[in-house]
């Protein structure tokens, strides 16, 4: 019998370790190793979770390798890994143990040379193209002559100077200045940012709202300038309300936001020369405006007046034209006297014409004649009266006889109504007779005014007034011939008439008056 039990036989002197302290050992290693490596691949399968980390896979055509940045390594990058992208990677292998896997910790990202970022940059031109955010119908003009102009740029650079410089020698403006960082991780977002802030501006305001912005940055590489170039600031350029003018870089330099602007310059300066134009031209041109105005003005008011003496000249002269109503309107007024003469003549003889029709006489037959008429019309009242209540008499004793029992009732009533026939038949016959003397009172005032008129318009009041009447052998003289042919004179007065007794008669033609004749 052996002393020691039996025991399996020894496999080798290779110590034993645990998953934990394996997976650590080669963890170790590896970090070791490759502390800090550059690795040269293709970009693919990209990874943005909501945790702000980025996945990604480095590939080749033979290998692939995972690859993950953290959150506060992807806000640092210049320029973010997309699929299908040549870049290169710097960073560390680590492994993790979860899955037994190993993996690169990228802190930069670089593309693989210019040929890698033209290729993305195209393909990114293309892809907002097609959304056409370059179209031409969606530019807006540049005004003329902004009042107010934005500026998005670096407030310490030589740009911002370059722009304030050649506003103030062309024409003064008043300029707002966004401050914003031009290159780096940081340039996209506070480029896009004002671009919406400017347009945020309510106009009217406390801040006066820009017309015009200007996106500006000078001159560098490709890589210096690719915040120009992010999706972002493409977007906020294409959706900015204001007129927009891009100037980054230099002539040759061409980023995205260029297409999506209203306006291009090759340089800051340039843009501000689209910005505003010349004040001393544009004096110049008003002046030039107001002289060629005032020549414009002169020359057709000598032209007007050139063409007004040419027509003076076809008209006929004045006098010419005055002469002839001249000599109608003396002639007219030579026969204006006698016309009236004899107008008021003819209406003398109608007046007296009329005024022997107006006797008294003829009024008071014609009074006379509306009393018989007005009482004969009374008369036929009262028999039609009469004659209206037999009718209802006869008529209320009809019904009497088919009203039986109410025959108290009704006669009743058929004599209130006759009593109240009457009554308004008292008063139309009071109204009647107020009636006709009323009339005959209007008929009275009336006849005294016609004997006032006639009185008045009389020969005799004419008398009164310091004139006489002249009658020979009987009849009126109106004439020194008729007075000359009568055998006797009598003239009336308004006291009475005097006779001049009979007179001579009248000599023949050339024969002189007798001695002791009034004529």
């Amino acid at each position: 019998m052996d002393l020691f039990e039996d025991a399996p036989a020894p496999q080798g002197n290779q110590p034993e370790y645990t998953v934990s302290e394996l997976s650590g050992a080669v963890k170790r290693v590896i970090e070791g190793e490759f502390g800090l490596v550059r690795v040269r691949g293709e970009v693919g399968r990209v990874s943005r979770p909501a945790s702000g980390h980025l996945y990604f896979d480095l590939k080749d055509d033979r290998s692939v390798i995972a690859a993950i940045s953290w959150k506060g390594q992807v806000a640092r990058m210049q320029v973010r890994p997309e699929e299908g992208m040549e870049v290169v990677a710097t960073g560390r292998m680590t492994t993790f143990p979860g899955q037994s896997k190993y993996q690169l910790i990228v802190e930069d990202v670089a593309p693989a040379g210019a040929g890698a970022l033209m290729a993305m940059l195209e393909k990114r031109r293309a892809a907002l193209a097609a959304e056409g955010l370059f179209d031409q119908e969606r530019k807006k003009p540049i005004p003329y002559l902004p009042g107010v102009i934005g500026v998005v740029t670096s407030p310490s650079g030589a740009v911002i100077r370059d722009i304030l410089h050649r506003l103030r020698d062309r024409f003064p403006r008043h300029v707002l200045i966004w401050p914003v960082a031009v290159q780096g991780q940081a340039c996209a977002p506070e480029v896009s940012a004002a671009i919406r802030g400017f347009n945020a501006i309510e106009p009217g305001g406390p801040v006066p709202r820009p017309d015009l912005i200007i996106v500006a940055r000078g001159g560098g590489s490709l890589e210096d300038l690719w915040g120009f170039n992010e999706e972002i600031v493409v977007r906020a350029a294409a959706a900015s309300r204001i007129p927009l003018i891009s100037a980054v870089g230099h002539e040759t330099d061409t980023t995205l936001i260029d297409f999506a602007a209203d306006r291009r310059a090759p340089t800051p300066t340039a843009a501000a020369e689209m910005a505003v134009p010349v004040r001393m031209e544009l004096l110049a041109q008003v002046d030039g405006f107001g002289a060629r105005a005032v020549r414009a003005v002169v020359a057709g008011v000598g032209l007007r007046g050139q063409r007004l003496r040419d027509l003076g000249r076809a008209l006929p002269r004045a006098e010419a034209l005055v002469q002839g109503p001249a000599q109608r309107l003396d002639l007219w007024a030579g026969r204006l006297g006698a016309g009236l003469g004899m107008a008021a003549a003819r209406k003398r003889r109608v007046f007296e014409a009329r005024a022997g029709l107006v006797r008294p006489e003829l009024l008071l037959g014609l009074v006379a004649h509306r009393r018989r008429d007005l009482g004969e019309r009374v008369a036929r009242l009262d028999g039609v009266a009469e004659r209206r209540a037999e009718r209802l008499r006869a008529r209320l004793d009809g019904l009497a006889g088919r009203l039986e029992p109410s025959l108290a009732r009704i006669v009743g009533d058929a004599e209130r109504k006759v009593r109240d026939g009457r009554g308004k038949l008292a008063d139309y016959a009071e109204r009647l007779e107020a009636a006709v003397d009323a009339r005959f009172a209007r008929l009275d005032q009336r006849l005294e005014a016609l004997d006032r008129t006639r009185v008045t318009l009389g020969y005799a009041e004419t008398l009164k007034r310091g004139f006489a009447v002249v009658r020979g052998d009987g009849a009126v003289v109106t004439s020194k011939a008729a007075a000359e042919r009568a055998a006797a004179i009598e003239i009336e007065f308004a006291d009475g008439r005097m006779a001049l007794g009979a007179r001579p008669k009248a000599k023949k033609p050339g024969e002189g008056p007798e001695q002791g004749s009034l004529f």
